[in-house]
């Protein structure tokens, strides 16, 4: 359900906000407008909108501007490094990172177009988007890496806690409802679609409504056909805000409708089993990645903040 929409919120948010004349911070001389942080915070804001309560949509707002405030301010800040210290990408280069986008995806040349156009990106936009990135990992290459390191004894520690919460967890076998949202879509449209939703909630509630059938004839998901099954699964499978409801449902439960980036999901839940915890070398080298990626992402962090110590940084928002 997540692949190709993870892999591109990680890499950046396109720009398709309304342009706005306003600064929202000064990095030395470099200026960031309110237009390019609204352009990186737009696929969270659009999930915002969902919020129901007006307080506390404003609050998530908020936050989110914040974060994509922040991550700007760290990209400009190593930018800076990357002209003091020479760095470059070679056209090559991109070429291979938007090759192994397409390789992790599954996805070839004509379809990687269309998901880059609903994405906001054309390929120009994407590939100078791409380089920036590139760019930007070998300074944290350069910077950062080797300070991540990984012992046994941290890998046997990780597994010890890993295999206890998987002991202790279960599979659910669930099925749903979809009401797709496009990625662009108005908060009319949002809207629309979450009441469309809840009436296909109200219907599926129903004494006697056959839920594989309703999915089968009205959801707009491709596991329509398969009257919404989605097997099982454990957690850190589906998108967060899925699994958090999904693994919360009694067995026979049917939630209400549920936003994520790909729509709104009536859920239910038709089973639950216990999982024995996968062997140690079975499981080594996932750990192991996941926890390089998280030292990683600590230094990283560490070595922007030692960045904005040194410059001037004035926010504006």
């Amino acid at each position: 359900m997540k692949r190709f929409t993870l892999v591109f919120a990680l890499l950046a948010a396109p720009a398709f906000a309304e342009l706005v004349d306003r600064i929202a911070a000064v990095v030395n001389k470099d200026v960031i407008a309110l237009s390019e942080v609204e352009a990186r915070a737009a696929p969270e804001l659009q999930r915002v909108r969902a919020e129901p309560d007006p307080k506390r949509r404003t609050e998530l707002r908020d936050q989110v501007i914040k974060r994509s405030l922040d991550s700007l301010i760290g990209e400009k800040l190593m930018e800076a490094q990357l002209r003091e210290l020479n760095i470059d990408v070679s056209d090559g280069e991109v070429d291979l990172g938007i090759e192994d986008v397409k390789k992790q995806n599954g996805i070839d040349g004509e379809q990687f177009e269309k998901l880059l156009m609903q994405e906001g990106y054309t390929m120009s936009s994407y590939r100078s988007f791409m380089k920036k990135h590139l760019a930007r990992l070998k300074l944290i290459n350069l910077k950062v890496r080797s300070k991540v390191k990984v012992s046994d004894e941290d890998l046997k520690a990780e597994y010890a806690k890993v295999s206890k919460m998987e002991n202790e967890d279960a599979e659910v076998h669930a099925r749903h409802l979809l009401v797709q949202v496009a990625p662009k879509a108005t908060a009319d449209q949002v809207e629309a679609a979450r009441k469309k939703a809840l009436a296909l909630a109200d219907e599926a509630k129903k004494p006697g409504v056959d839920f594989i059938e309703l999915a089968k004839k009205k959801s707009e998901g491709p596991s329509a056909a398969d009257g919404g099954d989605l097997g099982f699964f454990r957690r850190g499978v589906m998108v967060p805000e899925f699994e958090r409801v999904a693994f919360n449902l009694p067995i026979g439960g049917i939630s209400d409708p549920i936003r994520t980036k790909f729509g709104w999901h009536v859920i239910k839940v038709e089973e639950r089993r216990a999982v024995a915890a996968k062997g140690f070398e079975e499981l080594k080298d996932q750990l192991r990645n996941k926890m390089l990626q998280e030292q990683l992402e600590k230094y990283t962090n560490q070595y922007v903040l030692e960045l904005r110590a040194q410059a001037v940084v004035e926010e504006k928002l």
